[in-house]
């Protein structure tokens, strides 16, 4: 044959500016056999993010390495296909590991409680996490920083009862996020401000898609260091901080010498 079934699209290269998938072609009525193949690849990867458990002994060990002391917290599910059932159960401490978890009398104030957790991938905490606590540590200038909670089975409500425990000022989820197709590894952080259970969405802020193919580690901690500068002036997160970081750094390049 002198043509090739496949159709290629005409705007194909436009699939160099994004993951998306676009302009995959066509191969009759369907289409091509590559596309297919990536796709059910990339179907695998995402559910093999969402099934795979968190090695926690080995996160420990690598954050033990890198400075930092860590706690262990886990959920109410008691295992991976409960947690995927039960989200409630996700959002609640198991009693048994609690009383490790209450800070002493003499918490000091102004801490920022950090819980890593494996959400909807742990590949997204085991992956990203540590760097950008090394980089976000560099520029807490005003807050102490707490034990880093490795927690497992969770949801993002668990930071604010894990928070409440350690009397934080502020917590900091860092949570596996639902897989993509082309982001199996996408880590989220949550903010809230003087956290407690019952929080709710609404009350926290969120900066996602954090990975070197997303949202890159230096521009995460820049949105998440001025977050919580404002957060402590306003008294709030959620829907009264409005993330204008965007902003600042433009104005920060505006004013930048140029030579």
């Amino acid at each position: 044959m002198s043509e090739s079934p496949s159709r290629v699209e005409p705007w194909h290269s436009l699939t160099q500016w994004t993951s998306a998938r676009i302009a995959m072609g066509r191969a009759g009525a369907s289409m091509p056999t590559a596309s297919v193949l990536e796709f059910n690849s990339d179907h695998a990867l995402a559910r093999d993010a969402i099934h795979t458990a968190l090695d926690t002994f080995l996160l420990e060990r690598r954050f033990a390495a890198a400075g930092f002391r860590t706690l262990s917290a886990w959920s109410r599910a008691r295992d991976r296909s409960e947690y995927l059932r039960r989200p409630d159960l996700g959002r609640s401490l198991d009693p048994a590991c609690v009383p490790a978890l209450r800070a002493d009398d003499d918490a000091q104030s102004a801490t920022l409680t950090v819980v890593v957790a494996d959400g909807l991938s742990a590949l997204a905490p085991a992956s990203h996490a540590l760097p950008l606590l090394e980089l976000l540590r560099d520029g807490l200038a005003q807050w102490t920083l707490d034990p880093v909670v490795i927690a497992t089975q969770a949801r993002v409500a668990l930071g604010d009862e894990i928070g409440q425990l350690r009397r934080a000022e502020a917590v900091l989820v860092l949570i596996g996020e639902r897989p993509g197709l082309k982001s199996p590894d996408s880590l989220g952080a949550y903010l809230t401000y003087l956290p407690r259970a019952g929080r709710m969405d609404s009350e926290r802020n969120c900066v996602s898609n954090i990975r070197p193919a997303g949202l890159t580690y230096d521009q995460a901690v820049f949105r998440l260091l001025h977050l919580l500068t404002q957060a402590r002036v306003l008294g709030a997160t959620g829907v009264s901080l409005k993330d204008g970081s965007d902003t600042l750094r433009e104005l920060q390049e505006t004013d930048r010498p140029r030579y």
